[in-house]
């Protein structure tokens, strides 16, 4: 492998936690920071990051919950999405980030934005994959956290137990997806790991009930888009049991320029087209001159 593309893993101390990150690509780069999303952590960029790496520095931390962060227990930690963006903005810091371009998937979305809203000046342009903002991006699939939202009684917590199963965990990866023979194996396997290591399920069933916040701020995700107009990529999965595409074609509405492409997979498009979106990356960012 070229040695520009090698990805390497560290840690970084960021409020008391060791941050673990993947790196790769030249040191004076411009800069992409890719946030995962739930079950899963910077895993999900494996492929994608040696597919930039040559012309772009790509870094992916794993958020507090996730991955191989250091995760204190949720008795002594507030697992809520204000919490992991001030994390990753001591995070941005601490590697010296001053400007990037956001990848933002699933849980990522609202904790790049939050970053996004606070300085608007170090964003270059937004990627969203499948990381919604918008109403209308929410399926069916999120009424039984809307109900314990809106009822949070200890009953209501524990039927959300349900997302932290072996079985939602293969589903959010299999739900339409054209070709499974696609599908690594070791990828959901890592994912539920990460969920059934003791104390993680309080962890998630507290970011589950603080989801709302995020749904609460929409409108001011919206008013950035519409306000600094980032350029943006909206490249979605659209088969995405939770997330629908009408949650991509809604960033046109305050940011006419944005660009939409759907994809013929799942939640999970970086499994079965991350040459296609790593292609579409490219060719979005080289038209960014901030990001090219």
């Amino acid at each position: 492998m070229d040695t520009q593309t090698q990805v390497h893993y560290r840690t970084v101390a960021v409020n008391g936690l060791d941050l673990f990150y993947r790196e790769a690509g030249p040191a004076e780069a411009p800069v992409l920071l890719l946030l995962h999303g739930f079950p899963t952590s910077s895993h999900m960029f494996r492929d994608l990051m040696p597919l930039l790496a040559d012309r772009y520095r790509v870094v992916a931390p794993d958020l507090p919950g996730f991955g191989f962060t250091t995760s204190p227990p949720a008795t002594a930690f507030a697992y809520t999405f204000d919490h992991l963006a001030d994390v990753i903005g001591g995070f941005t810091q601490a590697l010296g980030l001053a400007r990037y371009a956001l990848y933002i998937f699933d849980y990522g979305a609202p904790v790049g934005l939050r970053l996004a809203v606070a300085h608007p000046e170090r964003v270059t342009a937004l990627i969203t994959q499948n990381g919604n903002a918008y109403e209308e991006g929410l399926s069916s699939g999120w009424d039984p956290a809307r109900t314990y939202w809106q009822d949070p009684t200890p009953e209501n917590r524990a039927a959300m137990r349900q997302m932290l199963t072996w079985d939602t965990t293969q589903l959010q990866y299999r739900h339409g997806t054209p070709d499974p023979t696609q599908l690594a194996p070791e990828a959901p396997a890592l994912d539920f790991w990460g969920l059934s290591r003791p104390g993680y399920d309080e962890m998630q069933l507290d970011l589950i009930r603080d989801y709302q916040s995020n749904v609460a701020l929409y409108p001011r995700f919206q008013d950035y888009f519409r306000t600094h107009r980032p350029p943006t990529l909206a490249v979605w999965g659209e088969n995405d049991p939770f997330f629908l595409p009408a949650g991509a074609h809604a960033y046109r509405r305050d940011n006419p320029a944005a660009q939409v492409q759907l994809l013929p997979t799942g939640h999970f498009a970086l499994e079965t087209h991350v040459v296609e979106i790593a292609g579409l990356i490219r060719a979005f960012l080289a038209s960014v001159p901030a990001s090219a």
